[in-house]
């Protein structure tokens, strides 16, 4: 399912138009981008939780030179499914 079918499904399922709809998913993924942004956890109980994490520097190697190369420590996100959403997942 994509976004405009999430989209599409919300909207009838809520009886709100598209364009609500379509906001409200926009204004959530704002939220959540602004909250990891500055390193806090975001989580929804049960569904999904989302959070940055660090990763240190290390040495990597160029797969068309085989040189070695310094990759600077940087940050990645973390998504975590919630009980509820693994259990639908797995048909329970």
């Amino acid at each position: 399912m994509n976004r405009s079918e999430l989209v599409a499904a919300a909207a009838e399922k809520t009886g709100n138009s598209q364009a609500a709809v379509n906001g409200v998913l926009d204004a959530v993924f704002e939220i959540f981008s602004a909250q990891v942004s500055k390193g806090e956890k975001v989580t929804i109980p049960g569904w999904i939780a989302v959070e940055r994490t660090d990763r240190a520097a290390r040495t990597g190697r160029n797969p068309q030179t085989g040189e070695s190369i310094e990759i600077p420590a940087g940050h990645s996100v973390k998504i975590s499914a919630g009980s509820k959403l693994k259990a639908a997942a797995t048909g329970k």
